[in-house]
């Protein structure tokens, strides 16, 4: 299958390109480069797939041409970076989407993933939700994902078809770490200061899943029949990920010898909460189970940022965190207020 990766230098996307490549599919790659140099440690052995610096708002007819399918990862990745401008968030996240498919589908392009996030359900409490559930996005990346939803459903038709997949919360390690994900966080505060804080009150619930996992799972629903799979959405986890923050607190400070828990002062309850039922997918993908656990992946992630040396300054600084990261381009005038390069990085 020739496959487009939207997205194929970020957090997920330099994961799972080279998993795809290595399944044999013919992955190309299109990305903003935003954090190409924000590399953790050496490449993998599999080596980055081949692709090219463009911004998916720019993307073009003949951009399209040739593939059986796109997965969508690009977006502005998370609720800080979604913050800086909710009017751009909505044009990137929605609008770009929408015209990416439309796009696609008119370019013959036959199957189109959608990387959405179970951050739609915002405020759902403690009860399990799935996939009929009530959406209730608090934050300007979750509205932009439920819009998106909604459109991409509607261009599903006979020669096209579209699958949205929400995201449980992503951790583990990557070419492109992320610092700002909640158990990367915990583990990196936990190594640099000894101390695993909580900015929170820790009580509020998220689905969890390594970013190896959502790899899998793409694959496997590029892999299904398409009968299967047409149209429809899949909340990507599992019921038994699904912990209380200060949970996987206690699971770092078990990982990270003499670390402690510690919780920021005036911390309060985190309104964005919820448990996700995740068994549609394993249910449609004939038994399709999560490989990793929180406490596997935070012991790997203690492994690797001990063995790359991980610092203070990196925990801190803009490199592995992106809204602190585009706040570095547009300080140093690389990009403009709508994020297009003014300039090469």
């Amino acid at each position: 299958m020739r496959i487009l990766l939207t997205g194929h230098e970020g957090f997920i996307g330099s994961v799972l390109g080279p998993n795809l490549r290595a399944e044999g599919h013919d992955v190309i790659g299109v990305d903003s480069g935003f954090f190409r140099s924000c590399t953790f440690g050496a490449e993998p052995a599999r080596g980055p797939i081949a692709g090219r610096q463009k911004d998916i708002r720019s993307l073009e007819p003949a951009d399209l041409s040739r593939f059986d399918a796109v997965v969508h990862l690009a977006a502005l990745s998370n609720d800080p970076l979604g913050d800086l401008d909710e009017a751009l968030t909505i044009a990137i996240n929605h609008s770009a989407t929408v015209r990416l498919a439309r796009l696609a589908r008119e370019a013959g392009v036959g199957r189109f993933l959608f990387a959405s996030s179970c951050s739609n359900y915002g405020a759902a409490g403690e009860s399990l939700v799935d996939e009929e559930s009530e959406l209730d996005p608090l934050t300007a990346y979750g509205r932009s994902k439920v819009a998106a939803e909604k459109d991409l459903r509607m261009l599903a038709g006979s020669e096209f078809s579209p699958v949205l997949l929400r995201c449980a919360t992503a951790y583990g390690v990557s070419p492109r770490l992320r610092l700002d994900l909640v158990v990367n966080n915990l583990v990196a505060s936990a190594i640099t200061t000894g101390a695993v804080r909580l900015l929170s009150d820790g009580s509020a619930w998220r689905p969890l899943i390594h970013v190896e996992d959502i790899g899998r799972a793409f694959s496997a629903v590029l892999a299904a029949p398409r009968a299967a799979v047409h149209n429809e959405v899949f909340n990507v986890g599992a019921a038994a990920e699904n912990y209380r923050i200060r949970d996987v607190a206690a699971l770092v400070a078990e990982c990270v010898p003499d670390s402690k828990i510690e919780i920021a002062a005036g911390a309060s309850a985190d309104a964005r909460c919820f448990r996700v039922d995740c068994s549609k997918l394993s249910r449609t993908l004939g038994g399709f189970k999560l490989e990793w656990t929180v406490a596997r992946g935070a012991r790997a992630l203690c492994k690797a940022y001990l063995d790359r040396g991980l610092t203070l300054d990196d925990f801190v600084g803009p490199r592995y965190k992106r809204v602190a990261r585009v706040r570095e381009l547009l300080d140093a005038g690389l990009i403009d207020e709508t994020l297009c390069w003014t300039s090469a990085e």
